[in-house]
């Protein structure tokens, strides 16, 4: 097969485990800069081109999106499902796993445990919001941010109420949660390719710090789930519409708690943690999935060329 994938770096540690997990598969893959993709809209003819050369031969894309460009390179995904070219991020999901408002909403739809979250309009009173998530301490969080960016704790009544008139006064919307102090730092990932999870771990926040995010510092290790939080994380991902994902899970008193499902979650911290190859799961699932009305394009490592 012949598998683009969507990244600003080849360097990256997910994009290169990607690539080096479809070559050993024996396919054809190419790391292809979404920020660089020309669309071109003709009556029946969607194609994209990327320096000097049309895409339409590609079987599957696996896009690595990241969170600042989520317009750009959504529209770049929608044009290869414009091409009936397999992806396994569809542009629908990007964008809704990207709203985290929107989600939360379609998760506590799908009766999925979640912290209480109060969301308001800037003219609200900052004193009802901090009465309405439970009280202190609190999580106050931008809706855009990621990797644990733009996450703050609130320990002290005063100081919610005036971070979160600071941010109404920038007409910044925030969602407001509650605390789970029995989670005592730590949060589990875990990453669902298809209907099932692959692996997961549990990540603790590093002394001093909350947050448990790999990038902050945090540490990784092996967790097994039960079958409630298995079936939290598989039930997360399908309500987003996402078939790869990484949902992010507090564990509490009243069971699993879905904090977030990542469209584009890391490969470092997980298969480093977990020793287990995530990389090849994913290509493995493109190889089961991906209907393609063309014949399957075969890499020939020997050769340098395409077996077609």
């Amino acid at each position: 097969m012949k598998i683009a994938i969507l990244s600003r770096k080849s360097s990256l540690y997910s994009t290169s485990r990607l690539k080096q997990a479809a070559l050993e598969r024996g396919h054809y893959v190419r790391v292809i800069d979404h920020m660089q993709c020309d669309l071109i809209m003709e009556q029946g003819k969607p194609n994209i081109m990327y320096n000097g050369y049309l895409m339409h031969k590609y079987d599957a894309i696996i896009p690595r999106i990241g969170s600042s460009v989520t317009y750009y390179g959504a529209a770049v995904i929608r044009q290869f499902e414009m091409m009936n070219i397999f992806t396994v991020v569809t542009s629908s999901a990007l964008f809704r796993s990207r709203d985290k408002l929107r989600s939360l909403q379609q998760l506590s739809k799908a009766g999925l445990g979640l912290p209480r979250t109060v969301f308001t309009n800037f003219s609200k009173n900052a004193e009802d919001v901090v009465d309405l998530a439970g009280g202190i301490p609190l999580i106050i969080k931008l809706l855009e941010g990621t990797q644990g960016l733009g996450v703050i704790l609130a320990e002290k009544r005063s100081a919610a109420v005036s971070v979160i008139e600071a941010f109404y006064g920038l007409k910044t919307r925030v969602i407001v949660q509650e605390f789970i102090a029995e989670a005592n730092g730590t949060d589990i990932r875990a990453f669902v390719v298809g209907d099932q999870v692959v692996a997961a771990m549990k990540r603790t926040a590093k002394e001093g710090e909350f947050r448990s995010n790999f990038h902050r510092g945090g540490t990784c290790e092996v967790v097994h789930l039960d079958k409630e939080t298995e079936a939290a994380a598989i039930l997360a991902a399908k309500t987003i519409g996402l078939s790869i994902a990484g949902v992010d899970i507090l564990p509490s008193a009243r069971g699993p708690l879905i904090l977030e499902v990542n469209s584009s979650p890391g490969l470092e911290g997980i298969e480093g943690a977990t020793k287990i190859d995530i990389a090849g799961k994913i290509i493995e699932y493109i190889e089961k999935n991906a209907q393609t009305k063309t014949k399957k394009h075969v890499w020939n490592s020997k050769t340098g060329k395409i077996n077609h």
